[in-house]
């Protein structure tokens, strides 16, 4: 059983900063995919920053500048560092990972999503 726990969302004032961490726990034998997602009410799911599988980085024309992923391969954790957030940063961010588990079958996670304020 592999799951992914996301934490640090909450209400920041417009040009604050939060930082957004996921764990990936379970039998997990590599990590092929790991990033961030969000949603904004009345609006669909989009990419904001992600490690992909040849291990660039890709961010959303929205966060560029703004915001930075990084990870920690030993903890199987990836963090999500925003600055100079505003409100249309405003939506709920899901961490997405696609792992490697045991007899080699690759499982697409989400967790369960943290809501991320920006407001005065």
């Amino acid at each position: 059983q592999v799951q992914l726990v996301e934490s640090g969302g909450g209400l920041v004032q417009p040009g604050g900063t939060l930082r957004l961490s996921c764990a990936a726990s379970g039998s997990i034998i590599s990590i092929n995919y790991m990033g961030w997602y969000r949603q904004a009410p009345g609006k669909e799911r989009e990419l904001a920053a992600a490690f992909t599988s040849g291990g660039r980085i890709n961010y959303a024309d929205s966060v560029k500048g703004r915001f930075t992923i990084s990870r920690d391969n030993a903890k199987n954790t990836v963090y999500l560092e925003m600055n100079s957030l505003k409100p249309e940063d405003t939506a709920v961010y899901y961490c997405n990972a696609v792992l490697v588990v045991p007899l080699y079958r690759v499982k697409d996670c989400w967790g369960q999503g943290t809501q991320v304020t920006v407001s005065s």
